[in-house]
Protein backbone atom coordinates (compact mmCIF):
# COMPACT_ATOMS: atom_id res chain seq x y z
CA UNK A 1 0.00 0.00 0.00
CA UNK A 2 0.94 3.23 -0.42
CA UNK A 3 2.73 5.34 2.02
CA UNK A 4 1.49 8.69 3.00
CA UNK A 5 4.19 10.39 4.57
CA UNK A 6 5.81 13.09 2.32
CA UNK A 7 9.56 13.44 3.46
CA UNK A 8 10.56 16.25 1.37
CA UNK A 9 9.24 19.30 -0.31
CA UNK A 10 7.46 19.00 -3.89
CA UNK A 11 9.66 19.45 -6.21
CA UNK A 12 6.78 19.50 -9.47
CA UNK A 13 3.63 20.98 -9.19
CA UNK A 14 0.78 18.74 -10.15
CA UNK A 15 -1.18 20.39 -13.40
CA UNK A 16 -5.58 19.24 -13.58
CA UNK A 17 -4.17 17.15 -16.32
CA UNK A 18 -2.52 14.89 -13.61
CA UNK A 19 -5.70 15.25 -11.04
CA UNK A 20 -7.95 13.94 -13.95
CA UNK A 21 -5.61 11.03 -14.93
CA UNK A 22 -6.12 9.80 -11.16
CA UNK A 23 -9.86 8.92 -12.39
CA UNK A 24 -8.66 6.71 -14.73
CA UNK A 25 -10.47 8.52 -17.87
CA UNK A 26 -10.49 5.45 -20.59
CA UNK A 27 -11.80 3.19 -17.52
CA UNK A 28 -14.62 5.49 -16.87
CA UNK A 29 -15.01 6.13 -20.73
CA UNK A 30 -16.35 2.22 -20.36
CA UNK A 31 -18.15 2.88 -17.31
CA UNK A 32 -20.00 6.03 -18.83
CA UNK A 33 -21.00 4.34 -21.77
CA UNK A 34 -22.41 1.00 -20.41
CA UNK A 35 -24.71 3.16 -17.60
CA UNK A 36 -26.05 5.36 -20.31
CA UNK A 37 -26.90 2.56 -22.22
CA UNK A 38 -28.42 0.85 -19.21
CA UNK A 39 -30.34 4.25 -18.59
CA UNK A 40 -31.62 5.27 -22.32
CA UNK A 41 -33.50 1.14 -23.14
CA UNK A 42 -34.84 1.32 -19.58
CA UNK A 43 -38.72 1.06 -19.59
CA UNK A 44 -38.84 4.62 -17.78
CA UNK A 45 -37.94 7.91 -19.53
CA UNK A 46 -36.01 10.07 -17.26
CA UNK A 47 -36.02 14.11 -17.83
CA UNK A 48 -32.90 14.87 -20.16
CA UNK A 49 -31.62 17.16 -17.17
CA UNK A 50 -32.06 13.77 -14.37
CA UNK A 51 -30.17 11.63 -17.08
CA UNK A 52 -27.24 14.01 -17.49
CA UNK A 53 -26.98 14.10 -13.51
CA UNK A 54 -27.11 10.75 -13.24
CA UNK A 55 -24.31 9.87 -15.81
CA UNK A 56 -22.45 12.77 -14.12
CA UNK A 57 -22.51 10.94 -10.67
CA UNK A 58 -22.24 7.50 -11.58
CA UNK A 59 -18.41 8.71 -14.00
CA UNK A 60 -17.83 10.86 -10.68
CA UNK A 61 -18.05 7.85 -8.85
CA UNK A 62 -16.27 5.71 -11.83
CA UNK A 63 -13.46 8.88 -10.92
CA UNK A 64 -13.44 7.61 -6.86
CA UNK A 65 -12.75 4.43 -7.41
CA UNK A 66 -10.11 4.88 -9.55
CA UNK A 67 -8.34 7.48 -7.64
CA UNK A 68 -8.63 5.20 -4.34
CA UNK A 69 -6.69 2.09 -6.50
CA UNK A 70 -4.34 4.23 -7.75
CA UNK A 71 -3.86 5.46 -3.89
CA UNK A 72 -3.83 1.81 -2.66
CA UNK A 73 -1.75 0.23 -5.60
CA UNK A 74 1.26 2.80 -5.74
CA UNK A 75 3.71 0.48 -4.70
CA UNK A 76 2.71 -2.20 -7.57
CA UNK A 77 2.25 0.53 -9.89
CA UNK A 78 5.53 1.20 -9.73
CA UNK A 79 7.03 -1.55 -10.64
CA UNK A 80 5.03 -2.11 -13.55
CA UNK A 81 5.65 -1.13 -16.88
CA UNK A 82 2.01 -0.30 -17.94
CA UNK A 83 1.45 1.85 -14.92
CA UNK A 84 4.67 3.23 -13.91
CA UNK A 85 3.89 6.38 -15.60
CA UNK A 86 0.40 7.13 -13.48
CA UNK A 87 0.48 10.10 -11.14
CA UNK A 88 1.34 8.72 -7.86
CA UNK A 89 3.75 6.10 -8.58
CA UNK A 90 5.24 8.91 -10.91
CA UNK A 91 5.72 11.52 -7.99
CA UNK A 92 3.23 14.00 -9.93
CA UNK A 93 0.42 13.54 -7.08
CA UNK A 94 1.00 12.65 -3.16
CA UNK A 95 -0.70 9.64 -2.09
CA UNK A 96 -2.93 11.35 0.65
CA UNK A 97 -4.44 13.63 -2.29
CA UNK A 98 -4.97 10.97 -4.60
CA UNK A 99 -7.10 9.20 -0.92
CA UNK A 100 -8.93 12.77 -0.53
CA UNK A 101 -10.02 12.74 -3.65
CA UNK A 102 -11.12 9.22 -4.06
CA UNK A 103 -12.88 9.67 -0.92
CA UNK A 104 -14.34 13.17 -1.42
CA UNK A 105 -15.54 11.77 -4.75
CA UNK A 106 -17.24 8.37 -3.29
CA UNK A 107 -19.03 11.05 -1.11
CA UNK A 108 -20.27 13.44 -3.64
CA UNK A 109 -21.23 11.39 -6.05
CA UNK A 110 -23.68 8.77 -3.81
CA UNK A 111 -25.19 11.57 -2.19
CA UNK A 112 -25.78 13.60 -5.08
CA UNK A 113 -26.96 10.61 -7.48
CA UNK A 114 -29.32 9.55 -4.82
CA UNK A 115 -30.85 13.20 -4.85
CA UNK A 116 -30.61 13.35 -8.38
CA UNK A 117 -32.18 9.85 -8.87
CA UNK A 118 -33.21 7.23 -5.95
CA UNK A 119 -31.59 5.37 -3.60
CA UNK A 120 -31.61 1.99 -5.49
CA UNK A 121 -29.23 4.05 -7.72
CA UNK A 122 -27.01 5.45 -5.04
CA UNK A 123 -26.79 2.29 -2.92
CA UNK A 124 -25.74 0.27 -6.11
CA UNK A 125 -22.90 3.36 -7.04
CA UNK A 126 -21.72 3.01 -3.27
CA UNK A 127 -21.62 -0.57 -3.40
CA UNK A 128 -19.68 -0.64 -6.73
CA UNK A 129 -17.27 2.01 -5.29
CA UNK A 130 -17.03 -0.19 -1.71
CA UNK A 131 -16.45 -3.50 -3.92
CA UNK A 132 -13.29 -2.22 -6.40
CA UNK A 133 -11.88 -0.19 -4.35
CA UNK A 134 -11.89 -2.31 -1.20
CA UNK A 135 -12.54 -5.85 -2.05
CA UNK A 136 -10.96 -5.86 -5.15
CA UNK A 137 -7.85 -3.69 -4.96
CA UNK A 138 -7.30 -3.97 -1.42
CA UNK A 139 -7.90 -8.21 -1.38
CA UNK A 140 -8.84 -9.53 -4.44
CA UNK A 141 -6.21 -8.25 -6.64
CA UNK A 142 -2.78 -9.35 -4.10
CA UNK A 143 -4.38 -12.56 -2.80
CA UNK A 144 -5.99 -14.56 -5.40
CA UNK A 145 -5.28 -15.78 -9.06
CA UNK A 146 -9.48 -15.51 -9.15
CA UNK A 147 -9.04 -11.70 -8.83
CA UNK A 148 -10.19 -10.39 -12.43
CA UNK A 149 -12.85 -12.83 -11.86
CA UNK A 150 -14.44 -11.77 -8.69
CA UNK A 151 -13.05 -8.96 -9.20
CA UNK A 152 -15.04 -8.15 -12.77
CA UNK A 153 -18.32 -7.41 -10.70
CA UNK A 154 -17.09 -3.64 -9.90
CA UNK A 155 -16.77 -2.89 -13.87
CA UNK A 156 -20.69 -4.96 -14.12
CA UNK A 157 -22.27 -2.77 -12.19
CA UNK A 158 -22.72 0.36 -13.97
CA UNK A 159 -24.98 -0.61 -16.84
CA UNK A 160 -27.51 -2.01 -13.58
CA UNK A 161 -27.08 1.43 -12.17
CA UNK A 162 -28.17 2.80 -15.21
CA UNK A 163 -31.18 1.22 -15.34
CA UNK A 164 -31.97 1.73 -11.49
CA UNK A 165 -31.56 5.58 -12.01
CA UNK A 166 -34.62 5.30 -13.90
CA UNK A 167 -36.55 2.57 -13.28
CA UNK A 168 -35.36 2.43 -9.09
CA UNK A 169 -35.29 -1.28 -9.41
CA UNK A 170 -33.14 -4.30 -10.78
CA UNK A 171 -34.57 -6.46 -13.40
CA UNK A 172 -33.77 -9.03 -16.01
CA UNK A 173 -32.68 -6.88 -18.93
CA UNK A 174 -30.22 -5.35 -16.15
CA UNK A 175 -28.99 -8.62 -14.80
CA UNK A 176 -28.32 -10.18 -18.01
CA UNK A 177 -26.32 -6.71 -19.04
CA UNK A 178 -24.24 -6.62 -15.84
CA UNK A 179 -23.54 -10.22 -16.93
CA UNK A 180 -22.38 -9.86 -20.31
CA UNK A 181 -19.53 -7.03 -18.65
CA UNK A 182 -18.93 -9.73 -15.92
CA UNK A 183 -18.16 -12.86 -18.39
CA UNK A 184 -16.19 -10.48 -20.85
CA UNK A 185 -13.36 -9.34 -17.98
CA UNK A 186 -11.95 -12.56 -17.33
CA UNK A 187 -10.98 -13.41 -21.35
CA UNK A 188 -10.73 -9.11 -21.75
CA UNK A 189 -7.89 -9.02 -18.78
CA UNK A 190 -5.81 -12.40 -19.55
CA UNK A 191 -5.44 -11.90 -23.45
CA UNK A 192 -3.65 -8.72 -21.68
CA UNK A 193 -1.30 -11.00 -19.00
CA UNK A 194 -0.56 -13.57 -21.64
CA UNK A 195 1.87 -10.72 -23.69
CA UNK A 196 2.09 -8.50 -20.05
CA UNK A 197 3.27 -11.40 -17.61
CA UNK A 198 6.42 -10.60 -16.53
CA UNK A 199 5.07 -6.63 -15.62
CA UNK A 200 2.31 -9.05 -12.76
CA UNK A 201 5.75 -11.32 -12.01
CA UNK A 202 7.60 -7.86 -10.77
CA UNK A 203 4.77 -6.97 -9.19
CA UNK A 204 3.94 -10.04 -7.28
CA UNK A 205 0.62 -9.86 -8.61
CA UNK A 206 -0.88 -13.60 -8.38
CA UNK A 207 -2.54 -13.05 -12.08
CA UNK A 208 -3.54 -16.22 -13.39
CA UNK A 209 -0.50 -16.45 -15.72
CA UNK A 210 1.78 -16.42 -12.54
CA UNK A 211 -0.21 -18.49 -10.34
CA UNK A 212 -0.87 -21.35 -12.78
CA UNK A 213 0.78 -20.18 -16.03
CA UNK A 214 0.09 -19.37 -19.28
CA UNK A 215 -1.14 -22.84 -20.96
CA UNK A 216 -3.88 -22.89 -17.86
CA UNK A 217 -4.75 -19.21 -18.84
CA UNK A 218 -5.33 -20.23 -22.34
CA UNK A 219 -7.30 -22.97 -21.50
CA UNK A 220 -9.54 -20.34 -19.26
CA UNK A 221 -9.63 -17.75 -21.85
CA UNK A 222 -11.68 -20.15 -24.19
CA UNK A 223 -13.62 -21.56 -21.46
CA UNK A 224 -14.81 -17.98 -20.22
CA UNK A 225 -15.35 -16.62 -23.65
CA UNK A 226 -17.99 -19.77 -24.57
CA UNK A 227 -19.40 -19.23 -21.19
CA UNK A 228 -20.23 -15.44 -22.39
CA UNK A 229 -21.57 -16.10 -26.22
CA UNK A 230 -25.07 -17.25 -24.40
CA UNK A 231 -25.34 -14.26 -22.95
CA UNK A 232 -26.32 -11.56 -25.56
CA UNK A 233 -28.04 -13.76 -27.36
CA UNK A 234 -30.01 -13.78 -23.95
CA UNK A 235 -30.17 -10.05 -23.79
CA UNK A 236 -31.04 -9.57 -27.41
CA UNK A 237 -34.51 -12.16 -26.70
CA UNK A 238 -35.26 -9.58 -23.97
CA UNK A 239 -37.83 -6.96 -24.17
CA UNK A 240 -34.32 -4.36 -24.43
CA UNK A 241 -32.91 -6.42 -27.19
CA UNK A 242 -33.57 -6.65 -31.01
CA UNK A 243 -32.61 -7.81 -34.30
CA UNK A 244 -29.70 -5.55 -34.45
CA UNK A 245 -28.63 -6.78 -30.39
CA UNK A 246 -29.31 -10.58 -31.81
CA UNK A 247 -27.37 -10.55 -35.08
CA UNK A 248 -24.21 -8.86 -33.80
CA UNK A 249 -24.73 -11.41 -30.41
CA UNK A 250 -24.11 -14.65 -32.67
CA UNK A 251 -21.81 -12.84 -35.26
CA UNK A 252 -18.98 -11.08 -32.59
CA UNK A 253 -19.54 -13.93 -30.10
CA UNK A 254 -18.64 -16.57 -32.68
CA UNK A 255 -16.01 -14.67 -33.70
CA UNK A 256 -14.82 -14.14 -30.11
CA UNK A 257 -14.90 -17.83 -29.64
CA UNK A 258 -12.89 -18.29 -32.79
CA UNK A 259 -10.28 -16.09 -31.58
CA UNK A 260 -10.67 -17.90 -28.06
CA UNK A 261 -10.20 -21.38 -30.21
CA UNK A 262 -6.89 -19.74 -31.92
CA UNK A 263 -5.46 -19.19 -28.39
CA UNK A 264 -5.58 -22.14 -26.67
CA UNK A 265 -4.15 -24.05 -29.42
CA UNK A 266 -0.90 -21.80 -29.57
CA UNK A 267 1.86 -22.73 -27.46
CA UNK A 268 5.06 -20.37 -26.01
CA UNK A 269 6.98 -21.07 -29.04
CA UNK A 270 4.38 -20.13 -30.80
CA UNK A 271 2.84 -16.79 -29.67
CA UNK A 272 6.98 -15.38 -28.41
CA UNK A 273 7.78 -16.08 -32.39
CA UNK A 274 5.26 -13.74 -33.71
CA UNK A 275 5.53 -11.27 -30.55
CA UNK A 276 2.36 -12.25 -29.02
CA UNK A 277 0.43 -11.69 -32.60
CA UNK A 278 -2.83 -13.10 -32.22
CA UNK A 279 -3.04 -12.51 -28.04
CA UNK A 280 -3.46 -8.70 -28.69
CA UNK A 281 -5.54 -8.79 -31.69
CA UNK A 282 -7.81 -11.06 -29.14
CA UNK A 283 -7.09 -8.17 -26.80
CA UNK A 284 -8.24 -5.31 -29.04
CA UNK A 285 -11.60 -7.20 -30.50
CA UNK A 286 -12.67 -7.99 -26.82
CA UNK A 287 -12.57 -4.17 -26.33
CA UNK A 288 -14.44 -3.14 -29.51
CA UNK A 289 -16.69 -6.59 -29.05
CA UNK A 290 -18.34 -4.94 -25.48
CA UNK A 291 -18.65 -1.00 -26.86
CA UNK A 292 -20.71 -2.81 -30.19
CA UNK A 293 -22.72 -5.07 -27.88
CA UNK A 294 -23.96 -2.06 -25.93
CA UNK A 295 -24.41 0.09 -28.73
CA UNK A 296 -26.27 -2.71 -30.49
CA UNK A 297 -29.08 -2.48 -27.53
CA UNK A 298 -28.66 1.70 -28.30
CA UNK A 299 -29.80 0.98 -32.12
CA UNK A 300 -32.59 -1.45 -31.21
CA UNK A 301 -34.09 0.87 -28.43
CA UNK A 302 -34.31 3.51 -31.64
CA UNK A 303 -36.12 1.08 -33.49
CA UNK A 304 -38.34 0.93 -30.90
CA UNK A 305 -38.50 4.54 -30.69
CA UNK A 306 -37.82 4.43 -27.20
CA UNK A 307 -35.03 6.97 -27.36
Amino acid sequence: MADLSINAPREYEPTFGDYFQLLKPRVMSLVVFTALVGLLVAPVALHPFEAFCAILFIALGAGASGALNMWYDADIDSVMRRTSKRPVPSGRVEPGEALSIGVGLSGISVVMLALATNLMAAALLAFTIFFYAVVYTMWLKRWTPQNIVIGGAAGAFPPMIGWAAATGDISLPSILMFALTFMWTPPHFWALALFMRSDYDDAGVPMLTVTHGRPATRLHILVYTALLAPVPIALGLTEVGGPVTLILAVGLSTWFLKGATEIYRRDEAMAEADNYKVEKAFFRFSLYYLFVMFGALLVDALIRGIV
